[in-house]
């Protein structure tokens, strides 16, 4: 037990991990009831993968024999650049850098190498399997979960990459959290701009900024366009406005350096698909597609309430009825 466990922590350190902790494996998935409810009120929105893995994420025997569950994080940058002004918009701090599923994911895939040439045997992921992560962190005591749904690792900062590893040996398992760090706090529930949650830890995505410009590959709904400010590209709202946040630290990660953390909206309109496609190569801003990120623009646009953007919203008309609907909206509000 004790051999196991101290050669996946020196691992986890040599690969660059910032924390790893150990839960013991149970039958549901903790919180798995606080899920089935999301999905069966239809609060996940189009994101129907979902509901296709419930059944592994409720019991992860029925993918691989796991005897304990390995988590990880690793931090990652959240001081934003200065505005640059102009017709630009905001992109979340995840997604400034390199796609965290290639980064995370291939130190996963050496660590589970490293772990199977030592007679370990793992299954797992970040972010693509179907697995609860923030359950399992919540269960090892690598932080809480907030109001805002969001894993927080208390005084320290939410702004971290989770990932899980279950294996088939048995480690002794840290102790979770205990006392919920929220408190009376409600900055996070009350900041969100487009009133996405129904109370605390009941998140709704068909209000979600993130779910809209990152997920959804429909129109935005009206109401919410508003809401979204600058956001052309997720929103980190409820993470922005959440004490835990005061003084994170930051990372020496310089795969994920705010290369992208605030995009030129003409530019999004006039490139050719093909060169925003290269641009993105290897990012998370490719997950919407050109014309995703066209109609985000549009909102944007709309909401900075600067003329200049007239001309471009008249070019957005041109490329094809999704952005040109919200060129339209965009239009109108100007």
């Amino acid at each position: 037990m004790t051999n196991a466990r101290t050669r996946i922590e020196r691992e986890a350190s040599r690969l660059g991990f910032t924390e790893l902790r150990f839960a013991p494996v149970t039958r549901p998935t903790p919180r798995f009831d606080a899920f089935e409810d999301f999905v069966d009120a239809g609060r996940h929105g189009s994101m129907h993968y979902l509901d296709r893995g419930r059944a592994v994420r409720g019991d992860v025997s029925l993918r691989f024999p796991a005897e304990s569950a390995v988590v990880l994080a690793l931090d990652h940058h959240h001081v934003r650049p200065p505005d640059p002004g102009g017709l630009t918009g905001k992109v979340a701090r995840y997604a400034w850098g390199r796609d965290y599923h290639n980064l995370f994911g291939k130190r996963l895939k050496k660590l589970q190498r490293r772990l199977r040439d030592a007679g370990i045997e793992s299954w797992g992921g970040v972010d693509t399997a179907p697995i609860l992560e923030r359950a399992w962190a919540e269960l090892s005591g690598l932080g809480f979960t907030g109001k805002s749904c969001v894993q927080i690792r208390p005084a320290r900062s939410s702004w971290f990459f989770l990932g899980v590893l279950f294996i088939d040996q048995a480690c002794a398992p840290d102790d979770p959290l205990v006392k919920d760090h929220c408190g009376a706090c409600d900055k996070c529930l009350v900041g969100c701009p487009t009133e996405a949650y129904l109370g605390a830890r009941r998140l709704d995505a068909r209000r979600c900024i993130a779910y809209h410009t990152i997920e959804s590959r429909e129109p935005i709904p009206t109401e919410l366009r508003a809401g979204f400010g600058r956001w052309v590209f997720g929103c980190d709202v409820c993470q922005e406005v959440c004490p835990h946040n005061a003084a994170p630290p930051e990372p020496d990660e310089d795969d994920l350096l705010p290369r992208n953390a605030w995009l030129d909206l003409q530019w999004l309109i006039e490139a050719e698909a093909d060169e925003i496609d290269a641009r993105f190569i290897g990012t998370p801003l490719r997950r919407p597609g050109v014309e995703g990120l066209r109609r985000n623009a549009c909102v944007v646009l709309g909401n900075l309430g600067d003329p200049a953007a007239k001309g471009v919203l008249e070019q957005a008309l041109r490329r094809g009825p999704l952005v040109a609907e919200h060129a339209h909206w965009a239009l109108e509000r100007l």
